[in-house]
């Protein structure tokens, strides 16, 4: 028997949902308080020993869309103010906003507002990451020295195309984000690297094509 992707959480005013394909264990749910995650125990979320809003809030905290929830009152999760892409130390890349990602499955729903998207060109699961940095050894800062362009409206759905073999293109208005926290470009369209191989990171140079990466 195949292993479930989505794993849910029922509780009596809001459900949550945990999908194993985005998990990275960045650990927010693990240092909420009280005992809605507890680690070892099964199961493992109990989303009636928080208040829905505090359950929602700790779900929203997982910055690569693995964990979402159902209100059964009817509230939803809202994207953020701004589109951003936060260019991680020596990892993926976090993007929140009002997202559509090209080509991710319909049973994802966290990825509509936030993801944690591959750029060492490692992942088996691209273009989501899957912690491949960490055994490939990828190493780049965050700093970003460009500015762009600005933007015409800084909300919106921010669409993220995959190019086969390439960049990820994002077209909407978007800030990056350095790893230190600076807002540091801002623009319609930008193509990010995804291969690892750039000598101008977080954007694509073409490098792609020398190192032969390879998408699927």
């Amino acid at each position: 028997m195949s292993e479930k992707n989505v794993y849910d959480f029922p509780g009596e005013t809001i459900d949550v949902h945990w999908d194993r394909r985005l998990c990275i264990h960045i650990g927010e749910c693990g240092q909420s308080e009280g005992e809605l995650f507890v680690a070892g125990r099964d199961p493992w979320c109990l989303p009636d020993k928080a208040s829905a809003a505090e359950v929602a809030e700790v779900c929203e905290r997982c910055p690569s869309g693995a964990l979402s929830y159902t209100n059964r009152s009817g509230d939803a999760e809202q994207a953020g103010q701004t589109n951003r892409v936060q260019v991680s130390y020596n990892g993926p890349l976090y993007v929140s906003g009002e997202l559509a990602i090209e080509g991710a499955p319909d049973d994802m729903p966290g990825v509509r507002y936030r993801a944690a998207l591959c750029r060492c060109g490692q992942s088996r699961n691209k273009p989501f990451c899957d912690n491949s940095h960490l055994k490939a050894g990828f190493e780049d800062y965050g700093a970003i020295g460009e500015k762009g362009t600005g933007f015409d409206a800084p909300k919106g759905v921010l669409q993220i195309t995959p190019l086969k073999d390439g960049p990820l293109v994002l077209s909407g208005g978007v800030t990056l984000t350095s790893a230190s926290g600076r807002p540091a470009w801002r623009g319609d369209k930008v193509a990010l690297c995804r291969c690892g191989a750039s000598n101008n990171k977080p954007f694509c140079d073409g490098s792609h094509k020398a190192a032969g990466f390879r998408s699927d």
